[in-house]
């Protein structure tokens, strides 16, 4: 496996060997190891020192069920700190079958770009793309197909990423050539404008099988590891059947759906946005809507869905429960068409659903619109693509919005809005949002499934920092976080299937998701962090939240104690 370095000043490509010690690293690892090499962590995030990570993992070229996440990494414009964020799609299935771990993107063009990076016909090139300048995703996706083959994967952003906006995504397109898979968070497609970058695009004549030690070994593993994923509830019947959305009924009866700007925990339109109505949408249009849908080659959990428009054409992919919420609920919408539309010019312009549902929100609290207004809302959306004062306020995010209309209350952690998991009423994701390096972000450990008393803080420290430690784990080895849904204990199988595909013995993966995290803090400690960044606002440690009336009053010092050596090891020794 090779690394490929790219530089946008001398617009010039160079390739290196994947250091023997990482070719059991990807994704969310990998990034955080060459950042903390490679990156000064007091940078400009959108200067020249700042350089951006795209990278897969090591059962990429394989054929084991989602693992073929891709991850996207820098110094956040957002939080300030090291971020990773994944998507599906075909993105990081089509670099390892280029035989790259991972591209690192440095430097700043002398000259106006936008550039394109094509990785194809056994070698890599940037091509100059200014025709592409101003162009959403979608046009920007069929532009590119169209020139490089429409079997191509495409990795770009929109006006957002363009403008540097610090809500800005990197969309990757699915297997229909869609580009909705979001790496959305922490405005990392900000950093890919600031590159001069708008799309790579990887062709799909990639030939690099990952080489297997111990192939008999492989085989069983695979089939066992597929066997808990079709034989388990979650991941077998119910993500194939609602997705993500089929979570809204149980998480709004909890009280735990942001709603009205974080004023709420339930939505009295609930149901007219719940799984089970968006299964109805899709199947009473027919078409090419699909509630079956894989984000990505090979998944069997097919969480995904295609979203149809009136006359059957395939229109969104996909409409998951983060954003039913943060732009339904958070919004005050209860209308699956206004979501539907809110989303696709989110993906469009190249927008995190999640950030831009955080800072509306705060301008509909303010007065700017009443709750409710969907129009309205895409109005505002127009804006940022528009690049006008309001719409470039709204594109940096929730801090940013909440301080210029003098807001008290704004739902963010470590700079970055706080997703539709709410930390009152689900008390494990206060610590999840406070304590992990990646800011508010659920995916760094979500504890909504978890088998608890979400509403009593006792042990909510312990289950968050396992969960956390799991999560990482996962992330890198890009496999997806619904792989962790299975009944029963995975993470023993998918150690022994990196043993049958290294031939090394002794994997641990949660040794590996401690590393990770570890690493991640040693970045975010150059950058200026301290354990006054580590909590949520004030206003949800003391504004009861309804209809529970939870406060988020996780003891100060279990977050303290979160960085316990005796669960850690030496903080300051990670692996080299």
């Amino acid at each position: 496996m090779k690394i490929l370095r790219v530089n946008m000043t001398t617009l010039t490509t160079t390739w290196e060997e994947l250091p023997g010690k990482w070719r059991m690293l990807g994704n969310r690892a990998l990034n955080a190891k060459i950042l903390l090499k490679e990156v000064d962590p007091a940078c400009e995030p959108l200067g020249r020192y700042n350089k951006l990570v795209f990278s897969c993992g090591p059962l990429a070229a394989t054929n084991i069920s989602s693992s073929g996440r891709l991850s996207v990494g820098a110094k956040s414009p957002l939080t300030g700190g090291i971020k990773e964020s994944n998507a599906g799609g075909t993105g990081g299935r089509y670099l390892a079958r280029q035989g790259i771990r991972a591209v690192i993107v440095e430097g700043k063009p002398r000259e106006e770009g936008p550039y394109v990076l094509y990785i194809g016909d056994g070698g890599a090139k940037i091509h100059p793309a200014v025709d592409l300048e101003g162009l959403g995703n979608y046009r920007t996706a069929q532009v590119l197909r169209e020139r490089y083959g429409h079997d191509a994967s495409v990795i770009c952003i929109g006006q957002a990423g363009e403008m540097g906006m610090a809500a800005a995504g990197v969309f990757n397109t699915d297997m229909e050539g869609q580009p909705g898979r979001a790496a959305g968070r922490g405005g990392l497609g900000a950093v890919m404008g600031s590159k001069g970058l708008k799309a790579v695009v990887i062709a799909k004549d990639g030939s690099y099988r990952q080489p297997v030690a111990d192939p008999a070994a492989f085989q069983a593993l695979r089939k066992e590891l597929h066997g808990m994923i079709l034989s388990s509830p979650a991941t077998g019947k119910r993500y194939p059947q609602y997705g993500t959305a089929g979570l809204i009924p149980s998480i709004s009866v909890r009280g735990a759906m942001p709603t009205n700007n974080f004023r709420s925990g339930s939505f009295a339109a609930a149901e007219a946005i719940s799984g089970e109505a968006l299964y109805q949408l899709i199947t009473g249009r027919g078409g090419e809507g699909r509630t079956t849908h894989a984000c990505m080659p090979g998944c069997l959990i097919r969480c995904s869905n295609i979203v149809p428009d009136r006359e059957g054409k395939a229109f969104l992919s996909p409409l998951e429960y983060e954003t039913l919420a943060m732009v339904g609920s958070n919004l005050g919408i209860g209308d699956l068409e206004t979501i539907v539309a809110i989303n696709r010019r989110c993906n469009d312009y190249g927008l995190d659903t999640i950030e831009i549902g955080v800072a509306v929100g705060i301008a509909m609290e303010r007065g700017l619109l009443a709750f409710g207004d969907g129009e309205g809302v895409l109005k505002l959306l127009d804006e940022i693509a528009a690049g006008t004062v309001l719409g470039r306020v709204l594109g940096q995010g929730a801090v940013i919005t909440g301080r210029v209309l003098g807001a008290a209350r704004i739902p963010a952690v470590k700079g970055q809005g706080i997703p539709a998991h709410e930390p009152r009423a689900l008390k494990g994701m206060s610590v999840t949002y406070a304590m992990s390096p990646m800011g508010a972000d659920h995916t760094a450990g979500v504890t909504t499934g978890a088998r608890v008393e979400h509403t009593n803080p006792d042990g909510q420290m312990e289950l968050s920092r396992t969960l956390q430690v799991q999560a990482a784990a996962l992330d890198a080895l890009g496999l997806c976080m619904f792989v962790s849904r299975v009944e029963g204990d995975v993470f023993p199988v998918i150690e022994k299937i990196l043993t049958a595909v290294s031939g090394d013995t002794g994997f641990d993966c949660l040794s590996l998701g401690k590393d990770v995290i570890k690493t991640e803090r040693l970045f975010n400690l150059g950058a200026g962090f301290t354990p006054a960044h580590d909590r949520v606002p004030e206003f949800m440690r003391e504004e009861p939240l309804p209809p529970t009336n939870a406060v988020s009053d996780i003891p100060r010092e279990d977050y303290e104690r979160f960085w316990d050596e005796e669960f850690w090891g030496p903080l300051d020794e990670i692996w080299d």
